[in-house]
């Protein structure tokens, strides 16, 4: 049941701070017809498992992953084309280079350590290994910590659980793991090296030839949010749009953009890869992501 105060919806809202979300964050961005409840945990994804098992909140951050594999189990959320965070993934991928070098299609046959098999960052950068490089996913040992948010999924057949309290990176490091897909946990170490080779020249490449800056965040609403208070979704865009325009030094060059059609190719790239990667029960089209609020904005 969503909450009305004075006439406007409150929405519990799951949304972490970044550069291009803190005008929303700190007050600088608001609205007279929608007010964010910004209750949900620091960092807003140990929040997304409550999201979609318990609809804990109304509308917040979600990985695409996540609400890919949310709505193909009927799960009652639909998607803003409003990205929350996106990079470039080819250096979440590495290895200690003192256990020997490795090229990418040498993982094939060896353990690599993920966090969970379904985390957005590895969808990603499983898909540049397998369409870039030609890596045989299905061959590979995926070492996971956790499950994934959707308690109707479970990991394919090739994955294996590692021990309780297990430190992906330290196992890396060790080289009990050939390699490790990593995002901001990847160790500041010399001997560390991507597995993707020349990582930054090779995401410019891809991005020159296929024009998508992977999104691993967009933001989400409950259906019965946008059935019943279209306008606080449409203001909730507004707000979104408004602060990455206050981000602070501006946004990177290269950031996902707003809206459905621009955002449509990198939707349908997640959707191909999730399907290929054995994410997905069922294939899904971009347009049923969304209803008719929220394929109109932007």
């Amino acid at each position: 049941m969503i909450t009305i105060e004075n006439g406007v919806p409150v929405l519990r809202t799951n949304l972490s701070e970044y550069k291009q979300t803190k005008a929303i964050l700190d007050g600088r961005v608001t609205s007279s017809k929608v007010k964010l409840d910004l209750c949900g945990p620091t960092p807003a994804h140990n929040g997304f498992k409550a999201m979609v098992r318990e609809n804990a909140f109304d509308a917040g951050e979600l990985a695409i992953v996540t609400f890919l594999q949310a709505k193909a189990y009927g799960k009652p959320w639909v998607l803003l084309p409003a990205p929350i965070s996106g990079r470039f993934q080819h250096h979440c991928a590495g290895f200690n280079s003192d256990f020997g070098h490795l090229d990418p299609k040498d993982i094939e046959g060896k353990r690599v350590g993920v966090r969970t098999y379904t985390q957005t960052t590895a969808l990603w950068i499983r898909g540049i290994l397998r369409h870039e490089y030609g890596v045989d996913l299905d061959k590979v040992t995926w070492m996971t910590l956790n499950d994934g948010h959707l308690a109707e999924y479970s990991d394919p057949a090739n994955c294996e659980r590692l021990p309780k309290g297990s430190s992906i990176p330290d196992l890396m490091v060790r080289g009990e793991l050939a390699a490790a897909l990593l995002g901001e946990d990847m160790p500041k170490d010399e001997r560390v090296r991507t597995l993707v080779p020349d990582a930054q020249a090779a995401a410019k490449d891809w991005f020159a030839r296929e024009g998508v800056v992977p999104v691993n965040h967009f933001f989400v609403v409950q259906q019965d949010v946008s059935k019943q208070h279209p306008e606080a979704v449409r203001e909730i865009y507004r707000m979104i749009k408004e602060s990455r325009e206050l981000t602070e030094g501006g946004l990177p060059a290269i950031f996902p953009p707003m809206g459905l059609e621009a955002n449509r190719k990198g939707i349908q790239l997640a959707i191909d890869w999730a399907l290929d990667q054995k994410i997905l029960p069922r294939r899904l089209s971009v347009d049923e992501l969304f209803d008719d609020v929220t394929g109109s904005l932007g």
